[in-house]
């Protein structure tokens, strides 16, 4: 036995993200983007709200950043090899766009589902575009394959120091372009890359501002970390805000989350839509869904808080979006604005009743209204009424009730937004075991034949409504007369079928407007 004692490896330096940030390479592809006013939501909030512009760099996306300052701090021989990654979005045009700058190879694995547009913004940006499964999860692991085969070295979207430190440059910018105080800076999480950079610049210079996160209610993984004091990963995520959609949140990022943030928000789907039509009011410019998600969360945490006169900044993260998606964002902007209303109200059908409701709807603009007869008694429309806020839609829904005019409010109602309102009118008389089902199909073919195929034959379709609204996946509706001695073999369906359901049998807009 030898009497030497045993050599310590050296402890492992806690990395300086100040440092780090100040020596950030990220300006030979990226560029310092303007901090703006948003005029006129600052005056509808009553703060003074600025916008990072980071929609603005060469990829559209702050994602540049990050990828471009990991690769510039690899050795000769690395960049030589060249980089891969796993990704079907923004990362992947800052690899690609990275690597065409310092003449390397990049290898970009994308899902086979990919909508080709991305697939060519890639190649157009000098990257070797590589489809592999149907998810990220899949392509992935065929990435990681790859590296190992190949001798590449893996350019991860967030979960890496050098990654951390590029997005953090946003924070650098923000503090030397508004030298005066800002109460809170707003940023979107994903994986945590930009809250994590943000925030460990923010919180060193100036720890008196708030630095919060903004995460969707369907994919709010660094939230629920956070709360548990460990990463936390999610079953499932929800697609709109599709940039943001991340089940695990990445190591460091939880750490420097965990520490640094203030607070992490929620935001819905309509909320982030109304935000994509506020920037758009005040720039012109179209952000993608998680690009807006940080404007979202800062009008819910200045109305939460009840915020007067405060400067609050927010990071317009992205603005590549599908252009077909925009027909959903539209139409649900008012809802998530609370500027509509939508009702289903009961009408007795007889003369008159049509005007008593329009004279209680006042002077306010009706804008939408579906009707169809239903049976001597009663009709059931279904409308779309302007209102200022959420107080006036209540109050309305009050005064016809004391009118008598029986009034649901299902401004809430997914299924009754998505579908029933293109439905109505679908009453379907003396149909028997009619159970309602809502589904979220993924975007690729197939998807329509493996439900019918683990279907059984028994059981009849007797409604189906879908309307593609540009996202990974699609909304359906199903109605299916399933016997009530088949529950057990419709159960096990579910489970084998593999897709997002819910049960919307009971939902009170079904049973008025298609049961």
């Amino acid at each position: 036995m030898s009497g030497k004692p045993a050599v310590k490896s050296p402890a492992k330096k806690p990395v300086d993200y100040l440092e780090k940030i100040l020596n950030a390479r990220v300006y030979d592809a990226a560029i310092e983007t303007p901090l703006e006013i948003a005029p006129g939501l600052s005056a509808r909030s009553g703060n003074r709200i600025l916008l990072k512009r980071e929609d603005m760099q060469p990829v559209f996306s702050f994602k540049l950043r990050g990828a471009y300052n990991k690769m510039a701090h690899l050795t000769p021989a690395q960049r030589k090899r060249g980089v891969i990654c796993a990704s079907a979005g923004n990362h992947a045009q800052g690899v690609a766009l990275s690597a065409k700058l310092m003449g390397c190879r990049a290898v970009i694995v994308m899902p086979t589902t990919t909508p080709s547009i991305k697939v060519n913004a890639v190649k157009n940006r000098g990257g070797e575009a590589v489809l592999a499964g149907e998810s990220y999860d899949e392509a992935y692991a065929h990435a990681k394959d790859l590296e190992k085969k190949q001798g590449l070295t893996f350019v991860h979207p967030y979960d890496d120091p050098d990654v951390i430190a590029g997005q953090g440059t946003i924070g650098m910018e923000i503090l030397r372009q508004h030298p005066d105080a800002i109460d809170a800076v707003f940023v979107a999480i994903g994986g945590g890359g930009l809250a994590a950079g943000v925030a460990a610049y923010i919180k060193r210079l100036r720890p008196e501002t708030k630095v919060i996160g903004v995460e969707t209610f369907d994919a709010d993984a660094m939230a629920r970390s956070i709360k548990a004091g460990k990463r936390v990963k999610l079953d499932s995520v929800g697609l709109f805000a599709d940039g943001t959609a991340v089940k695990f949140v990445g190591e460091e990022t939880f750490r420097l989350c965990r520490e640094l943030l203030d607070e992490v928000i929620l935001v819905d789907t309509d909320a982030i839509c109304a935000a994509i039509k506020d920037v758009f009011e005040d720039t012109r410019s179209i952000l993608e869904p998680s690009g807006a998600l940080a404007i979202a969360g800062t009008k819910e945490y200045a109305k939460k808080k009840r915020l007067k006169d405060k400067t609050l900044v927010a990071v317009a993260s992205g603005a590549n979006t599908n252009f077909d998606r925009l027909r959903f964002v539209a139409e649900r902007a008012e809802v998530g604005e609370q500027r509509e209303a939508i009702l289903a109200v009961t009408l007795p059908e007889k003369p008159g009743a049509y005007k008593k409701f329009v004279s209680l709807i006042g002077k306010r603009s009706i804008t939408e209204f579906n009707y169809r007869y239903n049976d001597a008694r009663e009709a059931h429309v279904f409308v779309g009424v302007q209102v200022a806020n959420r107080d006036e839609a209540h109050k309305l829904v009050e005064s016809l009730k004391r009118h008598d005019l029986p009034t649901l409010d299902l401004t809430d109602d997914e299924m009754a937004k998505n579908h029933v309102r293109h439905l109505v009118g679908g009453h379907a008389n003396g149909l028997k075991d009619e159970l309602l089902y809502r589904f979220e199909f993924p975007e690729r073919p197939g998807a329509l034949m493996n439900f019918l195929e683990h279907m059984s034959k028994g059981w009849n379709i007797s409604l189906f409504h879908y309307r593609n609204h540009g996202a990974d996946y699609g909304r359906v509706l199903v109605g299916m007369q399933v016997p009530k001695g088949d529950m057990k073999a419709f159960k096990a369906f579910l489970d084998a079928l593999g897709y997002r359901w819910w049960d919307e049998t009971k939902n009170p807009a079904y049973r008025l407007f298609l049961g």
